[in-house]
């Protein structure tokens, strides 16, 4: 592992410049640079690059960071891979961190693990190219799939012999241990004897390469010779601590540049109708390999695009396959098309017919949106009217999974025209799902809440309630959703979470002491156990009380460096601006005016956190008519409640009549 040490010579060396420059031609504009961003197409430059924060960002697309986030997203490499491109780039040797015990053999076995697959994906394409059997048998039937030669090295295709003891043999003449032959399930071992048999003999190899270009697993397939009456062609890896199908796409290490050249991913079903499609020319599609797409497999895709197409053959499978990811797929936030091809052609088949150009004209001209497709397949030649409900009620379903409110209304109008229902009916029947599925949420979060609300918290708010004291404001549930109030306060963190706002604060024991921006609110928040809904914002303002207790702790530099690229991205949205002000133009800093700014936003978090809880009180007054003492409880709670808020109102400056 790089140590820290390390990776702060990388970042003190990177410049952010320098690095973009290579990929972008930058102009210079004001304090900072800017120019086309690489990760979309436009024509009017929204690519902005802060020489003094090192950070870079577009204002359009959102992608952007600091040096390593910056080649991570345009190289489409790991954090580790990044670091040691920057390395090389400025001639810094890499030390790697002495690991823990634990961290050692956990680390020493996913690596022994990668090498027993690395030598098995040698092993397979070595019998494929220069073993009679792999010549004889192999080799043949990758030809009469129409590949060539190039596409068979480029996914590392390969041959396994028919004898079930000769991978294990040669793996342990070569050194390699029986343990990890069977840790990563390239062999098993049998239970009446104990010998340990190649899981995959006989079969052509299908190498699975993680977007780090590692191999994780294998797929293999039975030749045609012995497919007669069976069942299973295709063999995979077990689930091992390297490989979880789920979290897996097959072809995505071939296909990330292009699926974010072309702002667009192909979602295919096998291995070779990725493969064939490579061939026709079309090379940012992946496949997901039989199983139900997962929220792993979409948010890898995410990454790279918001844009998919599936493209799947016209059978029943096809269109099942289809239906099983589409609302996943729209919940995820992403654009989703469909293509069922014409009957008796698969992806393959139709790559191996056509060229690049005319495959992908044929999706321009044929894909679907999610909508258009629903509707002709659930109301084709549908004229019962339950039906009929029944599937429009799936379609506005899917519709009102989409995050997004400007998307969900276009959708909405759009189901208007094709299915001839008034817009304000389907706005009314989505609006009530949406609030169906938050209440849902919200009482199994109430529920879970209730569990940990034990009797000594009851008799403590009795206590609060008669003494006239308002309630204590309770943690935070999991419905509390993040806010502009949030956004606003994290963006104070980052920016000025080192700068102090209160001096010489005398504490219990006499102690003068000074708060800088994130101690106060990180006190504030602990008088109540208040915490964020967004649990990177949690993290960023923990490492902000942490760092204001250390010399030369600059927040704004320390997060837009940050190791964890999640947190780096955050930070350069929050501080980079795309328009900067003269200096003549700009406000001066009043004294206290930061300090007013924080209180103002904490106690604004908080109102927004009573409001929230006098909504949900309002609920579960509702739905508990039939139970008194449940209902007594929360009334007496929603009026203390009320109390708070309205001391709240004053301070902020507004009066609430209730």
């Amino acid at each position: 592992m790089i140590d820290r040490a390390t990776i702060d010579r990388i970042m003190d060396a990177a410049n952010i410049v320098d690095v973009v420059s290579e990929y972008v031609t930058l102009k210079k504009s004001g304090a900072n640079y800017k120019g086309l961003c690489p990760f979309h197409n436009e024509r009017t430059p929204s690519f902005y690059v802060s020489p003094a924060r090192g950070i870079c960002k577009c204002f359009s697309c959102g992608k952007g960071g600091n040096p390593v986030g910056f080649v991570m997203e345009q190289e489409q490499m790991t954090y580790p891979e990044a670091l040691r491109w920057l390395a090389k780039k400025y001639n810094i040797e890499i030390h790697e961190r002495e690991l823990s015990n634990e961290e050692k053999e956990a680390e020493s076995k996913r690596e022994s693990m990668f090498i027993v697959n690395e030598w098995a994906a040698d092993y397979f394409e070595e019998l494929l190219h220069h073993h009679e059997d792999g010549r004889a048998f192999g080799m043949p039937y990758f030809r009469s799939r129409g590949i060539r030669d190039d596409i068979v090295k480029k996914f590392r295709l390969g041959y396994d012999l028919r004898n079930g003891y000769a991978l294990p043999q040669k793996a342990l003449s070569k050194g390699y241990k029986e343990e990890f032959l069977l840790e990563t399930g390239i062999c098993y071992k049998r239970e009446n004897d104990g010998k340990v048999v190649d899981r995959f003999a006989g079969r052509v190899m299908f190498p699975w390469i993680a977007m780090s270009g590692k191999v994780v697993g294998f797929g293999g397939r039975k030749l045609d010779q012995a497919t007669k009456g069976v069942q299973q062609k295709y063999v995979n890896s077990p689930d091992s601590e390297i490989y979880h199908k789920e979290k897996q796409l097959y072809g995505i290490f071939q296909a990330k540049k292009a699926i974010a050249r072309e702002n667009c991913v192909y979602m295919v079903e096998g291995y070779t109708d990725v493969i064939s499609m490579h061939q026709c020319g079309l090379e940012n599609v992946v496949a997901n390999s039989g199983t139900a797409l997962s929220v792993h497999q979409i948010r890898m895709l995410h990454r790279f695009t918001s844009n998919i197409v599936l493209l799947y053959d016209g059978d029943e499978a096809g269109i099942h396959a289809a239906m099983r990811g589409t609302d996943m797929l729209l919940e995820e936030g992403m654009n989703v098309k469909v293509l069922l091809l014409p009957d008796g052609d698969d992806p393959d088949s139709f790559a191996r017919k056509h060229s690049a150009e005319d495959f992908r004209q044929y999706i321009e001209d044929h894909k679907a949106d999610f909508i258009q497709f629903k509707s002709d397949l659930l109301l084709r030649g549908v004229t019962d009217p339950i039906k009929r409900s029944e599937a429009i009620n799936s379609i506005v379903k899917s519709v009102s999974v989409i995050p997004d409110q400007i998307v969900r209304a276009t959708y909405l109008t759009d189901c208007s025209h094709r299915l001839g229902i008034n817009e304000a009916t389907l706005i009314s029947t989505m609006n009530k799902m949406i609030r169906g599925e938050k209440e849902q949420k919200a009482k199994e979060a109430r529920r879970e809440a209730d569990r940990e609300y034990s009797m000594k918290d009851v008799s403590q708010d009795a206590a609060a309630s008669h003494a006239g004291v308002p309630a204590p404001l309770r943690p935070a549930t999991p419905m509390q959703q993040a806010s502009m109030v949030e956004n606003m306060l994290v963006k104070m963190i980052i920016r000025h979470g080192d700068e102090v706002i209160y001096e010489n604060l005398e504490t219990e024991d006499g102690e003068k002491i000074n708060l800088t921006v994130a101690q106060y609110v990180d006190y504030d928040f602990g008088t109540d156990g208040l915490s964020f809904a967004t649990p990177i914002y949690n993290k960023v303002l923990e490492e902000a009380v942490e760092g204001s207790g250390k010399e030369g702790f600059k927040a704004a530099d320390y997060f837009t460096r940050h190791p964890d690229v999640a947190i780096s991205n955050l930070a350069a949205e929050m501080v980079l601006d795309p328009v900067q002000l003269s200096k003549s133009l700009q406000m001066q800093k009043e004294d206290g005016a930061l300090r007013n700014q924080v209180e103002h936003l904490v106690l604004d978090f908080r109102m927004d956190y009573v409001e929230e809880r006098l909504r949900e009180l309002q609920r579960e007054i509702s739905l508990s008519v039939n139970d008194t003492g449940r209902m007594m409880q929360l009334m007496a709670e929603y009026k203390e409640m009320q109390v708070t808020r309205n001391k709240m109102a004053k301070l902020l400056g507004s009066n609430i009549i209730v």
